[in-house]
């Protein structure tokens, strides 16, 4: 399956969140899901568990949380495996990133993602063929 990005944890915690100071920000989220074909990762869907549910300002319910994790779900995901981990490792080590932006980056390249939407590495920096979008670097 060809894809167009792979959406990191922080678009997908926009596009759900209920913060009044951060309604562009969802909005932005949400289009993405509109107009990409998108991938993500078994790590994408854990990180946005646990903050979803548990730190967010304004947690979301349990079954509100899963009920968005079954709709992402129908998108590619890429497994976190032993392979994975020493990709992430090797482009940790080569572009000085922390070793979660290395996997999310692995795990794009393994679905061949030509963009990565998030807010955790430089806008416009292209790591082994992957570009670096953040969505919201205008608004910023």
């Amino acid at each position: 399956m060809t894809i167009d990005a792979f959406i990191d944890t922080n678009v997908l915690l926009y596009a759900v969140s209920n913060n009044v100071n951060e309604i562009e920000k969802k909005w932005l989220a949400r289009s993405l899901f509109e107009r990409k074909n998108f991938g993500l990762s078994a790590q994408v869907l854990q990180e946005f568990y646990v903050n979803a549910t548990e730190k967010l300002a304004q947690t979301l319910p349990e079954a509100e949380t899963m009920e968005f994790i079954q709709w992402l779900e129908q998108f590619p995901v890429v497994a976190t495996d032993r392979v994975l981990f020493h990709q992430a490792i090797e482009l940790r080590n080569r572009h000085r990133i922390s070793y979660w932006d290395g996997a999310i980056l692995a795990a794009a390249k393994a679905l061949k993602a030509p963009v990565l939407y998030t807010e955790d590495l430089s806008h416009e920096q292209v790591y082994d063929g992957v570009k670096v979008l953040n969505p919201f670097h205008e608004r910023e």
